[in-house]
């Protein structure tokens, strides 16, 4: 089967994707590899990477004329420097003259290119979880990157809370009801009346939250295929330059597309893990929106859904299978991440050194709604009380009582914060 998706493309680029797809442009011998998505073209050329934007209108994403195009390279500069300043080289204008097209230099720019320091495209998190091959202490180096990029993240006060999300799910249900082969348009609304509803319910909380600072100048698609070892540390890159309206969110709902995407590709125990270091180490009122995650999870895997289908347009029929696959698979993980379990709480105590952190979290990732259940642990709320790190050791000092009873107050009013959340 073939899914006929809409045309979104508003002018013929063939010409400059095959003078980037030509090794010759860039003095090689070795084949250039293209890779495509419904908003760019990609081209690997040796050490160098080229980002040309597709000539596309979507509603949430609009490069329509050279001129967008020119400014949204430049914005892909401005924007991902702040996330990987070694990998964004600069915006490239490639150019006409009498002998045909060149990048760079003087002349009519008929086109422009991102041009990126190439790394190793085996090493994006995506395919290293294709491959089950993420390293086992991924969570404890991803935590402090994201925590990193939202502390440094500007705040938008102005920017609304529940209306916000009100127009992404106006966004996701005109997006899915294109492909109406892939999702039927009875279920389809039924789904975006419940998602309203949830946005209601949680309104105060979310208006609460812009109006405190926790709606900020996000990375805006922070999923696995965005995030790449180098060097053996997590690097986020391919943040959204092109849409306010989406890079802009609550630091959650920017979270949430990471832990959807670990969810959904059956890596429970590590969107756990990553969960609970961002919690732990995070801004205490976190906790206390705990409630509004799963509408966020679900929020995240309908774009993925929505833009899975759009993606369609760029490949071959024959190539279409697994992406229309893809495209329903997180229709239904949707779907799923809405179900609303009453909370529990769950108690482990035991001597020093018995394993009680260990059975936490093997239990951790089954126990309620995605991402699992938030482990609080004494021994990390007490390293972080002393302002010391998770490996450091701690002197007898701070295991008198008074900072035993400290710790432990601090557990109470954690625990109690979730439990409220719901």
């Amino acid at each position: 089967m073939t899914t006929a998706a809409p045309s979104h493309v508003t002018e013929d680029q063939s010409e400059i994707f095959a003078f980037l797809a030509d090794p010759a442009t860039y003095g090689l011998k070795e084949p250039v590899r293209r890779i495509d998505t419904h908003g760019a073209a990609v081209f690997l050329a040796g050490r160098d990477a080229y980002k040309v934007k597709r000539a596309v209108r979507f509603p949430f994403m609009d490069f329509s004329t050279r001129a967008r195009r020119e400014a949204a390279c430049k914005a892909e500069i401005a924007v991902n420097r702040a996330f990987a300043p070694q990998l964004y080289l600069g915006a490239v204008p490639i150019i006409r003259d009498a002998a045909g097209l060149r990048l760079g230099g003087r002349g009519e720019a008929v086109e422009w290119a991102v041009h990126m320091r190439r790394f190793d495209e085996t090493q994006t998190l995506d395919l290293l979880a294709e491959a089950g091959a993420l390293p086992g202490d991924l969570a404890a180096k991803l935590a402090p990157v994201v925590l990193g990029a939202h502390t440094k993240a500007a705040v938008c006060i102005a920017k609304g809370g529940a209306d916000r999300f009100i127009r992404c799910a106006e966004e996701n249900r005109d997006g899915l009801a294109e492909f109406p082969e892939l999702f039927a348009p009875q279920r389809m609304m039924r789904r975006y009346e419940r998602i309203r509803q949830r946005i209601g319910e949680l309104g105060p909380l979310l208006d609460r939250r812009a109006q405190t600072g926790f709606v900020r100048r996000c990375h805006g698609d922070m999923h696995l295929r965005n995030i790449a070892l180098i060097d053996g540390a997590p690097v986020l890159f391919d943040a959204i330059e092109f849409n306010d309206e989406i890079a802009i969110s609550d630091i959650l709902y920017d979270l949430a597309f990471l832990l959807m995407d670990l969810w959904e590709r059956g890596l429970e125990p590590v969107a756990n893990k990553l969960f609970c270091r961002y919690l732990w180490y995070g801004e205490a009122q976190n906790i206390e929106a705990l409630s509004a995650l799963p509408l966020m999870l679900s929020m995240r895997a309908a774009i993925r859904a929505k833009v899975s289908a759009a993606s369609l347009a760029a490949l071959a029929p024959e190539d279409q299978a697994p992406m229309r696959q893809a495209a329903q698979l997180y229709f239904e993980t949707a779907g799923g991440f809405l179900t609303r379990p009453a909370p529990r709480l769950i108690a482990i105590g035991g001597l020093s050194g018995t394993g009680k952190s260990a059975l936490a979290g093997r239990l951790a990732a089954r126990i309620g709604p995605a991402p699992g259940a938030l482990v609080l642990r004494s021994d990390i709320e007490r390293k972080i009380l002393a302002g010391a790190g998770e490996t450091e050791k701690l002197g007898p000092g701070e295991y008198s009582p008074a900072k035993t009873e400290a710790v432990y107050g601090a557990l109470r009013r954690k625990a109690r914060a979730a439990l409220m959340s719901g």
